[in-house]
């Protein structure tokens, strides 16, 4: 049973597929490999691990052959993978939602607070020897107590954020999607539409899936009708911001300021416009960077490739 890794993965997902035989490949890095390698190291295997930043398409998939009967990604998120095209031939897809949850729910709430009370540029300061004096309102920022949140996207993430907001007494929970969720009513959520969640949230964070209507969702449009106090924060996929419509927003001061843990591209050039404002937080995709969090996903990649290999059950498997 030939499976291909595309990466370095916890050694606890790594011994899952040797202790059940599997004859296991990888590229033996910690960056993804590259397409052409990727390409000639695919021919002939069953099983598929890879990583969000490995782009499965069907060239890799006539590169792979007929014999591959199984696709597991260390991710929640599938926007990588050519569903239609996997599906089509058979193929089953495995993912591991529900693990990184709480994970990615946390860092959500840290990048909220990060950004709206300034605290790189605070710890810049005191880097750099700016620590001098008092002025009431050097480094201020906002509140959440008593604050609007508005939530694009309440899945199990957005929830999760959701529940951990809510014990910092905010008036008003407001949330965005595609259709009205039983479980708001746990945390007084108000089901509106996207402009009302533009129009009215002192902080819009972003936790929806990546589908094509979400591509380019916020944008100029959106920024437009937000607070010139507002802050954005975006968990979810790169590709729902226009980045250029986010930097001029930022820079003319539409809005107060934006956290970002997903980008397009990723990695972020250090020469993106975007880094040369102060009131942005960048982080480089570790929603789900936890170690508990990292070693549970290696696990649950592979006993989902096993699954594939051996026509049983699969514990993260995409059915629809």
């Amino acid at each position: 049973m030939e499976v291909y890794v595309t990466r370095n993965i916890p050694e606890e997902g790594m011994q899952v597929l040797l202790d059940a035989g599997c004859e296991v490949t990888n590229w033996a890095s910690d960056e993804k490999t590259p397409r052409p390698e990727l390409l000639k190291s695919v021919r002939g295997i069953i099983g598929l691990l890879c990583h969000t930043t490995d782009e499965i398409d069907a060239e890799v998939l006539d590169a792979a052959g007929p014999n591959l009967k199984v696709i597991s990604t260390l991710s929640a998120g599938l926007d990588h993978l050519d569903l239609d095209e996997i599906k089509k031939r058979g193929i089953r897809i495995g993912h591991t939602p529900g693990i990184l949850t709480d994970a990615t729910a946390e860092l959500t709430v840290a990048l909220l607070l990060a950004t709206a009370r300034r605290i790189p540029e605070a710890m810049d300061t005191v880097k750099k020897g700016m620590w001098t004096s008092f002025n009431s309102f050097w480094l201020c920022g906002y509140a959440l107590s008593g604050s609007t949140v508005g939530i694009i996207g309440l899945g199990r993430i957005g929830m999760a954020v959701a529940r951990k907001l809510k014990s910092f007494g905010l008036k008003r929970l407001l949330y965005f999607g595609r259709i009205v969720k039983p479980c708001a009513a746990e945390v007084d959520g108000e089901f509106v539409p996207l402009d009302t969640i533009a129009c009215e949230s002192d902080f819009v964070v972003v936790c929806c899936s990546f589908t094509p209507e979400a591509k380019g969702m916020c944008d100029k449009a959106f920024f437009s009708k937000m607070k010139k106090t507002a802050i954005f924060v975006n968990t979810s996929r790169g590709a729902v911001v226009n980045q250029e419509d986010l930097y001029e927003a930022l820079s003319s001061g539409q809005i107060a300021a934006a956290g970002l843990d997903v980008t397009t591209p990723e990695p972020l050039p250090t020469n993106h416009p975007l880094l040369t404002l102060k009131n942005i937080v960048v982080l480089p995709h570790i929603g789900s960077a936890v170690y508990s969090t990292r070693i549970s996903m290696a696990i649950m990649a592979a006993q989902n490739v096993l699954g594939g290999l051996h026509g049983t059950e699969m514990p993260g498997e995409l059915t629809s």
